[in-house]
């Protein structure tokens, strides 16, 4: 009960109106500028424009196929870009020797011991072969490297 009279505006409603209805000259003044705040409040919020969602646009799909081309083409397309693929992937391997091969030789005449270094490389690489396939066999259970989409890579 106590929580309930604390919380209770008719204290609060019958204290404001025992000291409005007191005799006072600046009473209407002061109620007048104490509503100033709130009707320019009101008039900016019911002022807001609204807009109505724009139309949905009108989307253009362009496709660098043509819509009719035969089973055969989407094949020899398909191959042609594999061949592009395994052209790339054997320059870059090349590249990556050539890499090693200078490395090599910087560390050679730098008196590091190479050999241990690329030993340890290749330990490295066959780690990161080993992990790449445990995932895969962890993401595709019972399949071998060539039934992969990806050819067996990582």
């Amino acid at each position: 009960m106590l929580r309930n009279s604390r919380f209770n505006p008719t204290t609060g409603i019958m204290d404001f109106w025992t000291e409005f209805k007191r005799p006072n000259p600046y009473r209407w003044p002061i109620l007048g500028v104490s509503v100033v705040p709130f009707a320019l409040i009101l008039a900016w919020a019911g002022s807001e424009a609204v807009y109505i969602p724009p139309d949905r646009p009108n989307v253009t799909y362009i496709s660098t196929y043509a819509p009719d081309r035969s089973d055969a083409e989407i094949i020899a397309s398909n191959e042609e870009n594999q061949r592009r693929k395994d052209v790339l992937a054997e320059q870059e391997a090349e590249l990556a020797e050539r890499k090693r091969e200078l490395y090599k030789a910087l560390g050679a005449a730098s008196g590091m011991d190479v050999e241990a270094m690329e030993a340890q490389a290749e330990a490295d690489r066959a780690a990161e072969a080993a992990a790449a396939e445990a995932r895969r066999a962890q993401l595709f259970p019972g399949r071998k490297d060539s039934e992969t989409n990806d050819g067996g890579a990582p």
